[in-house]
């Protein structure tokens, strides 16, 4: 398992900022978390999704085709990490 800490740059207030993932060998999201700038946490996993938050249905492709992009920064972060962010985030409703 890879584990992201990728930051959207944007102005949209509604949209999340920032996105954590677990992803696959199999380059595909297992779970997801997203931060608002509210500070919400919504989580979401294969047998969790709705119309505000769901996995990527392609695989992610690599950190540096994030990277690449200007509106995202990322890094890699542990499992650890993540499951410390996961266990504070809320399933979406």
């Amino acid at each position: 398992m890879d584990y992201w800490k990728v930051t959207w740059h944007h102005d949209f207030v509604e949209d999340p900022v920032v996105f954590f993932s677990e992803i696959g060998s199999d380059g595909y999201e297992t779970r997801k978390i997203q931060q608002y700038r509210d500070g919400r946490l919504l989580k979401a996993d294969q047998f969790h999704e709705t119309g505000e938050i769901g996995l990527s249905e392609i695989p992610v492709g690599s950190i540096e085709d994030v990277v690449a992009q200007a509106e995202f920064s990322a890094t890699v972060i542990t499992s650890e990490e993540f499951q410390a962010i996961w266990d504070q985030a809320a399933w979406s409703r």
